[in-house]
């Protein structure tokens, strides 16, 4: 009898450890903030999620931030996605804290990548407007 409630607890702590197991998935979709403000920035945040082993698809909106990733979970964490994107310069804005891109990285972008500076911020919006020619 002993041996019978013994197996069948063992049985039972193996269902429910089995059970507390988060499923990790091939193809999760992942979005998060990332600070930028042009095309050059676009393609470094890009190739900074695609170089990470992982990483499906990246997509960038220089408008509105946003960073789109489709990743493989039981391959990567998102955590290590966000620190290569801050390891090449650019900050990644989190609900409950930031992830800031090192002095050195952010020195290493472009001049006109420097998304901490207001006066360059300005100088970029000014070109995004459309310009409408005389016919």
């Amino acid at each position: 009898m002993k041996k019978i409630i013994f197996i069948l607890s063992l049985v039972f702590i193996g269902f429910s450890m089995q059970s507390q197991e988060v499923k990790k998935k091939k193809n999760a979709k992942v979005a998060f903030e990332v600070d930028g403000i042009c095309g050059m920035c676009k393609k470094r945040i890009e190739t900074a999620a695609l170089k990470t082993k992982g990483v499906k698809f990246a997509l960038w909106s220089p408008k509105t931030h946003q960073l789109n990733l489709i990743m493989d979970e039981r391959k990567v964490e998102v955590g290590i996605v966000q620190q290569n994107i801050a390891n090449v310069g650019h900050d990644v804005i989190l609900k409950d804290k930031k992830i800031t891109a090192s002095l050195e990285a952010y020195n290493s972008v472009h001049p006109c990548c420097k998304y901490r500076d207001d006066k360059i911020i300005l100088d970029h919006q000014g070109e995004m407007k459309k310009v409408k020619k005389n016919n």
